[in-house]
């Protein structure tokens, strides 16, 4: 059909007027899409709610009666005002009762942490809260519109006095738009709106209901374009158990299980079952394979399942109508703004209230104790009753439309007298004139005067009344409402280090292909599906690609394995015939970052290269080979020894060095080298509790190959344990961590919890059991390890009370006692319980301070000096 075809209405003049149905469609949609953002989709920002919360919580305010209704009862209230449908208003109703801020909940509905539904509406009931109540509803200061059919009248907005948008988040998709708001601490948002009123900065964060870790470094205010990564909680129960206690948003324990069960069916983690026990409280307990560190596992989970998720917020409102895209701070400005001008409205109000009860109450006074009801017994009409009426208070009172002398002591009323106020004097029953008190009446004048005077106290301090109003509920409504996500900065997890070999490497040499499907040719390694694989090709040339099931990469496959982005510890060494010049050339280099699939050549690149030798070495080990030279060189010596470990190790773009000028025979191993790197200098971070070289946190030592690293715990524990640059601690348990030295002592002050002695103990490390934590203290329950060290102690200095007061004494620990077990109970240092100990070291010369580990050089360490010219030294002729 096309866009020609046309319907026929008639318009105002009676002649047809033609419309196409591009025409109709156009303004069709524009309508449906307009109606879908205001009516259904985004909330108003006014108070943060949708339309259909909106009638929700009014059709609950005119039924409430501080009982519960069935849900079902509710449901067909709120349809008068609009025809939503009812399945439509029940999941609306039950998302907000689950929110537990304006609707108190009865019955059983659902679990957003588990996912379960909520019962048939008929079986369970709600109500409003009482903070509901405080901050959402006041018909004096609404604004009403009619509904759909014009029987009823609802509101065009709650007069809500609290930031609601912000506090249960909102989420939405229109036509062509969406909104993503997340929700914020109750308590933070009320003392952030203090802040405003204040003229301060403010910045608030998401926080939710089911707790876990939340990443704001690109929250970016919540608009569009910013991020925010969530995680769950994850703790370790033993080495072979986790316990997953805490959800990412909008999770549930279902998705998240299902999600730890595909990433374990992809091989990407390793695990022998998940158990949900999760009841009153979440717990999902994740038991891993024999193999698999519970660090490494944990890094896994974040990285392969949704125990970490991003979400992408998008703070979209209706203003005036219009769709507007703000941050959440500027979101809470209004917010609080509306707050204080609503304030304003029920302030104002209510003088005014106060003001008419106050000019009648002293109209009534003067009414009664002047006897004006007397004058008006002769009056024949109506009309003169209220002649005399007026006459008779103008005696006694003056309005503002007046323009009394300075010498008139009549009553100034705060407006002029109407014909409706003295009807309602005349309505006055004979029963209250007869009772009549006058200095109750005056009472009443007084404090109504006094009333009237704080409102007017409160308009000229507008701000202060704010504040006060929000410290109100925050002291009536906050308790119980603090922070459920801790917010934190997450590490960067790189999926290859943590993923589990789910995977076989292959390699047919002969024809070229690489894979995890080559089953048949030779085996290389264990890896991951998402490893990189580095393949060397003996005329010099390789490529760095990803792995797949089969690739050809080129005949003629000299090395294959696994490559890892900014190794710097596995070193190639090489020799290579230039096809040109005909000389051997021998390099050392390393392949820290390249394009994948891309092909790189290691020789100069001339025709007819070809590599004579090659090695890969994990650890920078630099090998000794063997060089023998043709028969018919002129060399005079034509068998000759190399020592790789005299060539610096260059980028792999370096043509290396001159290894001879004559032509090679063969080149065979003779001695495998040693590491010519030296040992790796290791941190552990103070705040993630992670291994590092890059001098984030506590300076451990420089490791060797067979080196340890000590740990020793807050709990009187310590452990020996392989260097595992994937080791995760956790910073709050550790007490003292080091590279472990065999002929260290380990210097103890502890408070014994059975004898109640602070004691002092000295010993060495006897165990040599890796991964298993050994108790150096007794295991009562008060037993409290105070000071640990396994550095030499000049003097310790210790505090204990007594009944005098505060007594610091002085200690040299090796002067007061001697080394013993590592089961000893050690020596009593005091009767009392040491409250702090300070370590005193003697300042040291300066040539014989330690450095950070950047400033002196330590065992291990090596030294590279660059004679080369241009890397063509001549080694050997």
């Amino acid at each position: 059909m096309s866009d020609n075809l046309t319907s026929i209405p008639p318009n105002g003049d009676g002649q047809d007027q033609i419309i196409t149905l591009k025409g109709m469609y156009k303004d069709y949609f524009l309508d449906y899409a307009s109606y879908v953002i205001l009516e259904r989709a985004v909330p108003g920002i006014d108070d943060g709610l949708k339309p259909v919360q909106r009638r929700i919580l009014h059709a609950m305010k005119e039924m409430d009666d501080g009982r519960y209704h069935k849900v079902a009862n509710i449901i067909g209230q709120t349809m008068q005002y609009h025809p939503h449908g009812d399945a439509a208003i029940g999941d609306a109703l039950v998302n907000l009762g689950q929110k537990d801020l304006m609707i108190d909940p009865q019955g059983n509905w659902g679990d957003n942490r588990t996912g379960d539904s909520a019962a048939a509406s008929r079986y369970i009931e709600a109500r409003l809260t009482k903070f509901a109540l405080e901050v959402a509803f006041n018909s004096l200061t609404t604004e009403w519109q009619l509904s759909y059919d014009g029987r009823k009248r609802e509101p065009v907005a709650l007069p809500m006095k609290f930031p609601m948008l912000l506090a249960q988040g909102a989420d939405g998709i229109a036509v062509g738009l969406s909104t993503k708001i997340l929700p914020h601490n109750f308590i933070e948002l009320i003392k952030a709106s203090i802040k405003i009123l204040e003229d301060k900065k403010v910045k608030i964060y998401p926080d939710f209901d089911t707790g876990g870790f939340v990443d704001v470094s690109d929250y970016n205010g919540g608009k569009r374009g910013g991020r925010v990564k969530v995680r769950a909680r994850i703790d370790k129960v033993d080495k072979s158990t986790l316990a997953i206690r805490e959800l990412p948003y909008a999770e549930t324990t279902t998705s998240l299980i299902d999600s730890i069960i595909k990433a374990n069916d992809k091989k990407k983690i390793k695990i022998k079952k998940v158990i949900d026990n999760t009841a009153a409280d979440v717990e999902i307990l994740v038991e891993l394979a024999p193999d698999v560190s519970p660090d490494v596992a944990i890094d896994a989970l974040y990285a392969f399942t949704k125990c970490e998720v991003s979400i992408s917020p998008n703070a979209c409102v209706i203003i005036d109508d219009k769709p507007h895209f703000l941050t959440v701070e500027e979101i809470l400005r209004h917010s609080t703004f509306n707050t204080k001008n609503l304030l304003r409205q029920e302030l104002e109000i209510q003088k005014a209230a106060l003001e008419e009860k106050l000019h009648f109450a002293s109209l009534e006074k003067i009414f009664i104790e002047n006897r004006i009801y007397r004058e008006i017994e002769e009056c024949e009409t109506w009309e003169a009753v209220i002649e005399t009426i007026d006459r008779e208070l103008k005696k006694y009172v003056v309005g503002p439309s007046e323009k009394p002398k300075p010498s008139d002591k009549r009553l100034h009323l705060l407006r002029d007298v109407t014909e409706d106020d003295i009807v309602r004097l005349t309505e006055i029953k004979i029963k209250r004139i007869s009772k009549f008190n006058s200095f109750k009446a005056d009472e009443l004048i007084a404090k109504l005067e006094e009333e009237l005077k704080e409102v007017e106290h409160h308009l000229a301090h507008l701000t202060d009344y704010a504040i006060a109003y929000f410290e109100r509920l925050l002291d009536k409504f906050g308790k119980g409402k603090e922070r459920k996500t801790e917010i934190t900065t997450f590490d960067t997890i790189q999926r290859v280090a943590v993923v589990v070999n789910n995977a076989k490497l292959y390699v047919d040499r002969k024809e070229g292909f690489i894979g995890t499907s080559l089953k048949k040719d030779e085996f290389v390694t264990e890896c991951s599906d998402i490893d990189d694989i580095i393949v060397f090709l003996k005329d010099g040339k390789f490529m760095v690609t990803r792995i797949a099931d089969k690739t050809f990469i080129g005949k003629d496959i000299m090395h294959v394995d696994v490559w890892k982005k900014g190794d710097e510890r596995t070193t190639y060494n090489m020799v290579y015939l230039d096809g040109k010049s005909g000389r051997s050339m021998a390099k050392r280099f390393n392949v820290k970052a390249i394009t994948r699939d891309r092909p790189y050549d290691l020789t100069k690149g001339t025709k007819g290269s070809k590599v004579l030798y090659f090695s890969a070495n994990p650890n920078g080990e630099a090998e000794i080979i063997t060089v023998k030279l043709r028969q018919g060189s002129k060399a005079k010596k034509k068998i000759f020894d190399f020592d790789f470990g005299e060539l610096g190790i260059k980028g792999r773009s370096a043509n290396g060095n001159i290894l001879t000028r004559h032509p090679v025979l063969n080149i065979t191993l003779k001695e495998v080298g040693k590491s010519t790197l030296g040992a790796i200098k290791i941190w552990m971070d103070e705040v993630s509790g992670r291994l590092n070289t890059d001098e984030r946190g506590i300076y451990l030592g420089g490791f060797d190959t067979g080196d340890h690293i000590l740990a020793i715990y807050k709990s009187g524990e310590y452990e020996l344990m392989e260097l595992d640059l994937n080791k995760k601690f956790d910073a709050k348990e550790v007490m003292h961590i080091t590279k472990f030295d065999p002929e260290a002592i380990v210097n103890v002050v502890y408070y014994e919890g059975g004898k109640s002695w602070t004691m002092v103990k000295r010993f060495q490390i006897e165990t040599s059991t890796l991964d298993q934590r050994f108790a150096f203290l007794t295991d009562h329950r008060s037993t409290k390890l105070l000071y640990v060290s396994t550095e030499e102690v000049d003097e310790l200095i210790y505090a204990y009370r007594t009944k005098e007061g505060k007594v610091e004494e002085s200690l040299n620990v090796a002067e007061f006692m001697d080394t013993k077990g590592w089961k000893a109970l050690g020596n009593k240092l005091s009767d009392y319980k040491v409250t702090t100990v300070k370590e005193i070291k003697k300042e040291k010369p300066q040539a014989e301070k330690s450095g950070t580990g950047k400033d002196k050089l330590q065992a291990g360490d090596s030294v590279d000096f660059d004679i080369e010219d241009n890397g063509q030294k001549k080694l050997f002729d």
